[in-house]
């Protein structure tokens, strides 16, 4: 079965659009409801978008029309929720936010039992179960959880030793999204002092020029108090964004490799694997093949990883834009949780962060997204097909290229990576072109 809504995230858009609104939220929220058995509990939360309350509400309308009971967990980070699934033994939860996109936007997405994220073939079968209508859907009586917010509190601040974090500077930017109060509560718990950005939610202004997508007031920040670090969220908590003392951002890869390195060398990688997706710099391989351990590439979606760290027992993995995923600690991405493993290895190793990112020596990588009008299959495109199959022999052993189309934005996302800079440019120009020919596509509609 294909699916017609999910991406590659849960369902996402505009609100008020086709998929972001009431009548279609109560309709996806029966057609969870059908699939999950119609038995049992679903736990529910959402991010701080003023948009998140009424489709909450009509999402909690489906799922109790289909006979679950529904519990409210308010306003909690994504990865808090997935806990709450597991802890409750909810046979569902749904998330309701568009992560990093701005207010303007929401979104649905969901957790199964045990708090794991849908594989695509049950997303397409819940798509399968959606009503003709839902007009006539009575307002659930839901009940509201204030023990979940804590709860994940306290399991985060028990990764780290009491008063870890004692005499520690560190900027702090929440996006004025769901991490606003537990992020803070637990730094502060292990001991740091910390100096906050992005923590006024009111509804219309997350993620509105602060979190993990502009880093540039925390890396400034940074400078100017003299932090040993800056910790970044998405509106929903699920990815992390650090900057090292200097302000200098870092990206997932860094973080992958730092944690994947010092989890080798102390014993704690489990099969000595680390996930990352087709996304990921060469350079990482590298470095964790050169200390001894395995590298397993995924399709781009922190799921996927998911998906092949359950079925090989991996402890860690993730993505470039900084979903990281720390098995002993959490289902899902969690930013807290990597901010928390990142802060441990400085704690461990006594070295700054600024150094510890040298470990990864990345190649020269190169990126570019052409907005298209159709997803046509790269099979029917053959001026790239070519392209692609003459770029691979090229760069046999030394390179790779990624041509793949968005889940959530109508682009063709193309990415040539080589030893060489100029080189890894010249190949994406050759794709570029490719495949404005093939979708008949104008020039400059990147």
């Amino acid at each position: 079965m294909t699916r017609r809504f999910f991406g590659t995230d849960g369902i996402r858009g505009p609100v008020g659009g086709p998929l972001i609104n009431p009548e279609f939220a109560a309709r996806l929220g029966a057609a969870a409801g059908k699939w999950a058995g119609g038995v049992g509990v679903a736990v529910i939360g959402r991010d701080t978008r003023a948009s998140g309350i009424a489709i909450e509400a009509a999402v909690a309308r489906g799922l109790a029309s289909a006979g679950l009971k529904v519990i409210s967990l308010g306003v909690l980070p994504t990865p808090a929720i997935a806990r709450a699934v597991r802890d409750r033994g909810a046979v569902l939860g749904v998330v309701i936010t568009a992560s990093h996109n701005p207010a303007s936007d929401n979104g649905v997405k969901f957790f199964g039992p045990g708090g794991t994220k849908l594989e695509d073939a049950a997303e397409a079968a819940m798509e399968a179960r959606l009503p003709p209508a839902a007009a006539s859907l009575a307002d659930a009586r839901m009940e509201h959880d204030d023990v979940a917010l804590g709860s994940y509190i306290d399991a985060m601040a028990g990764s780290l030793p009491p008063a870890a974090l004692a005499g520690w500077r560190i900027v702090l930017d929440t996006a004025n999204g769901a991490t606003a109060v537990s992020s803070p509560a637990v730094l502060r718990k292990l001991g740091a002092e910390i100096d906050r950005l992005g923590a006024s939610p009111d509804g219309t202004n997350i993620n509105e020029g602060v979190g993990s997508e502009h880093p540039e007031a925390l890396a400034a920040r940074v400078r100017a108090w003299g932090a040993r670090i800056g910790i970044a969220h998405d509106g929903d908590g699920d990815r992390c964004v650090v900057c090292d003392e200097t302000g200098a951002v870092l990206d997932g890869d860094e973080v992958l490799t730092i944690l994947g390195l010092h989890a080798l060398r102390t014993g704690r990688l489990v099969n000595r694997e680390l996930v990352i997706t087709v996304q990921s710099n060469l350079g990482v391989d590298e470095a964790i093949r050169a200390a001894g351990g395995t590298v397993f590439r995924t399709a781009v979606g922190d799921r996927y990883v998911l998906e092949r760290m359950r079925a090989s027992g991996a402890s860690l993995g993730g993505e470039s834009s900084g979903h990281v995923v720390c098995a002993d600690l959490a289902m899902t991405g969690d930013g807290l949780a990597t901010a928390l493993r990142i802060l441990a290895v400085m704690r461990d190793t006594g070295r700054p962060l600024s150094e510890l990112r040298t470990q990864l020596r990345r190649f020269p990588q190169v990126s570019r997204s052409v907005v298209v009008s159709e997803r046509r299959p790269l099979t029917a495109c053959p001026l790239l097909s070519k392209e692609i199959g003459a770029l691979e022999r090229e760069l046999a052993g030394a390179g790779r290229v990624l041509v793949r189309y968005s889940g959530t934005e109508p682009k063709l996302r193309l990415l040539v990576e080589a030893r060489d800079e100029a080189v890894a440019r010249r190949g994406l120009d050759r794709l570029e072109a490719a495949a404005r020919t093939d979708l008949s596509l104008p020039s400059g509609s990147c």
